[in-house]
C-alpha cells in the first residue's frame, strides 16, 4: 500500500517534494528498529549462512553509489559477511529512510520530527527485528505475535518499553509532543527505547555520515 502520484490529489512524490521544500512540515512522530533485516533473515532460515559473495551484492545494490560498499567496509572492518549485509540493508531499507524523513521534515518543511530506535532485544530473534515495535505499541504481548517475540511470559523490560511506546503514542497524537526533545541537526536527540531507555544522540551515527547526501531514490509512484 502506497500512495499514487495522480497529479490532482498528489502532484509529485511525496518525499521528493517535502526534500525541495515543495511540502508544509508536520508534527512527525517516526522510527525504527535497530535490527531491522534480522527478522527476515531469521524467517527465512538463512541466518548464520549468508557468504561474503552475497555480502559484496548486498553492498552494490543497496549502499549509496559510488563510494558506500568501501564506505561499509571501512566503517566495519571487522564485520563478518552477515553483519555487512544486515547493516546494509537494514539502513537502506528503514534506517536512513526514516533518518533522512525525519531530518528533512523539520530541515525542509519546517516541521517537528520526533526520532526513536527501538534497541530492545527479541530472544526470538537475538536482536531489535523489523515487526518488534507492533505488539509494544499496541500492548498485545500476550498476542500469538507477542508471545512468538518475547515468549509466554515477556520480561519485565518488554512490559516497560511497551508501555512507554503506548504512552508516547498517545501523547503525541493528544499534544503533539511524545515526552521527549525534537529532533534536530544540531543535538540529534533520539529516544532509544531498550531495557534501559534513553534520550541521545542519533545511534547509528556511521551509517548517517555514509548516507550523508545521498538519499535513497523514491519509488515510483506514477498512476
Amino acid at each position: 500500500m502506497c500512495p499514487v502520484v495522480d497529479g490532482d490529489v498528489l502532484t509529485e512524490t511525496p518525499w521528493t517534494a517535502l526534500t525541495a521544500a515543495r511540502a508544509d512540515g508536520v508534527e512527525l512522530l517516526v522510527g525504527h528498529t535497530r535490527d531491522e533485516i534480522r527478522l527476515f533473515s531469521v524467517m527465512t532460515g538463512r541466518r548464520g549462512t549468508f557468504t561474503e559473495e552475497q555480502a559484496r551484492t548486498t553492498l552494490d545494490v543497496f549502499a549509496p553509489a559510488p563510494h558506500g560498499p568501501d564506505a561499509y567496509r571501512a566503517a566495519h572492518p571487522h564485520a563478518s559477511p552477515e553483519e555487512l549485509l544486515e547493516t546494509v540493508y537494514s539502513d537502506a531499507t528503514f534506517r536512513m529512510p526514516s533518518l533522512l524523513l525525519a531530518e528533512a521534515n523539520y530541515a525542509a518543511g519546517g516541521g517537528s520530527s520526533f526520532l526513536f530506535e527501538l534497541q530492545l532485544t527479541c530472544p526470538a530473534f537475538g536482536g531489535a527485528c523489523h515487526g518488534l515495535d507492533v505488539p509494544l505499541a499496541f500492548g498485545t504481548l500476550d498476542s500469538h505475535t507477542g508471545k512468538q517475540l518475547f515468549g509466554d511470559e515477556p520480561a519485565p523490560e518488554a512490559v516497560a518499553v511497551s508501555r512507554e511506546l503506548q504512552q508516547a503514542w498517545a501523547r503525541f497524537a493528544a499534544t503533539g509532543d511524545p515526552g521527549w526533545p525534537a529532533f534536530d541537526s544540531g543535538r540529534q536527540l533520539t529516544r532509544i527505547l531498550a531495557a534501559e531507555s534513553r534520550t541521545a544522540p542519533y545511534p547509528e551515527q556511521t551509517s548517517r555520515h555514509i548516507w550523508r547526501g545521498r538519499p535513497p531514490a523514491p519509488f515510483d509512484l506514477a498512476s
